[in-house]
């Protein structure tokens, strides 16, 4: 296992809304060990191992990242925009951009990179609460007639950032949230194919979930897990501002993170603790007192319902284009999963509770 994935994954842009530059990515890498591959109406891409066990274990890491959606081109040439995702539009001002304008050509999709900076105004800069529709996209464009010829309403935009290595085998980029999880769920369900696993694992880089849910929704509804499992991002308590007292104390670099909450299965959550014990990796925990602003809260709720764990990924500046993460997270994160893969099956007794007479 080594970075070369997670790099990939980190350059495509992939707003959500338009994530299939991300999803041809993952499913290149995933057919290899996949015997199964599926796509679905919403833009889920999921790789399937042992598609005819009973016991089917959903993964889900999302593919969608936070970003802007063109929304007009104004006389100047200059470009507005719509917020895709929980993005803070103060912290563009002044920023390199990217624009990926999609067109077909001869029945193939085709992506174009446009570069530009948002605009920088005196009154922008004082402002305190800048609002996505105050950015302004300079593309160098003299007139609309100029711009549209490049860039059309829809078209993703996002900060033109680049991956970057820190210390401490420490990774900084826009959209940590959620690659990083993307490349754990297809890591983790190599691995556990590589090493045997006899269960289902269907390994899905989902869609939409800063957005809508809608891949969480389909993905959930649509294999019929046994239980799932979600590989996200979560908040450090070590950064700068850190509130351990909120939900926990969190480290960077202190291991993947247990959520404890009423959503999350607690057998689930006690063998990934006992996997983690077993195999000496590191493991953290958070409390959620509600929902988990993951795609478990709709996964939970699809069908008859079914049993979620959340593994978190802690990670510093969420929602920024300088989120970091540390390698040695993902590399424990892709450990503990694949060892769940490894040791699950349809006998696992979900219920918290199980009456005398059953």
């Amino acid at each position: 296992m080594d970075k070369t994935l997670l790099v990939q994954l980190l350059n495509a842009v992939t707003v959500s809304g338009n994530e299939e530059a991300g999803q041809e990515i993952a499913l290149e890498f995933a057919k290899s060990f996949a015997q199964k591959q599926f796509t679905d109406a919403v833009g889920n891409a999921v790789s399937i191992v042992n598609p005819e066990a009973d016991c089917r274990v959903l993964l889900c890491g999302h593919m969608d990242e936070i970003g802007f959606r063109v929304t007009y081109i104004k006389d100047d040439g200059m470009i507005q925009v719509q917020k895709a995702g929980g993005v803070r539009p103060g912290l563009y001002v002044g920023s390199p951009m990217q624009i990926i304008h999609e067109h077909t050509e001869n029945g193939r999709v085709v992506r174009e990179k446009v570069v530009g900076v948002v605009a920088v105004t005196d009154d922008l800069v004082k402002k305190s609460d800048v609002e996505a529709s105050d950015l302004l996209i300079d593309i160098g464009a003299n007139t609309r007639e100029e711009a549209a010829a490049l860039v059309s309403v829809g078209d993703s935009v996002c900060e033109d950032s680049t991956v970057r290595e820190l210390l401490n085998g420490r990774i900084s980029s826009r959209a940590l949230d959620d690659k990083s999880g993307a490349f754990v769920i297809l890591e983790a369900a190599k691995k556990a194919a590589e090493q045997g696993a006899s269960c289902g694992i269907y390994a899905n880089t989902s869609v939409g979930e800063e957005t809508t849910g809608r891949g969480s929704y389909f993905s959930g509804t649509g294999t019929a897990p046994t239980c799932a499992i979600i590989v996200d991002v979560t908040w450090v308590s070590d950064a700068p501002g850190g509130e351990p007292g909120k939900t926990g104390e969190i480290r960077l670099g202190g291991g993947p993170v247990l959520c404890m909450s009423g959503i999350v299965n607690k057998k689930m959550n006690a063998l990934l603790a006992q996997i983690a014990k077993e195999k000496n990796i590191p493991v953290q925990y958070e409390v959620a007192g509600g929902d988990t602003y993951t795609d478990g809260d709709v996964i939970l709720r699809t069908g008859a319902g079914v049993p979620v764990a959340l593994v978190s990924i802690p990670l510093r500046y969420m929602h920024s284009s300088v989120e970091i993460a540390d390698w040695k997270d993902l590399e424990a994160s892709v450990d503990l999963v694949a060892e769940f893969l490894l040791r699950i099956d349809a006998g696992l007794e979900f219920r918290p509770v199980v009456p005398e007479r059953d």
